[in-house]
């Protein structure tokens, strides 16, 4: 009875742990993913940007160029 109360013990001390490693593993993948959004964002408004630029720019030329 002992023997398997140990074996119990253990085999949730492993749960526990591995529970604790998957935790952190996907608040770091959380991490991650709101980065990579984050930096998306930023480069989707750099071609916002630069297409407004292009936008003003093109209504500029004189109508023979375009």
């Amino acid at each position: 009875m002992q023997s398997e109360l140990d074996t119990l013990d253990q085999k949730l001390a492993q749960l526990v742990q591995l529970t604790q490693h998957l935790r952190a593993e996907n608040l770091q993948l959380r991490q991650d993913v709101a980065s990579a959004l984050n930096g998306q964002r930023k480069g989707q408004d750099k071609i916002e940007q630069a297409s407004q630029r292009l936008e003003k720019i093109l209504a500029q030329l004189p109508a023979d160029a375009k």
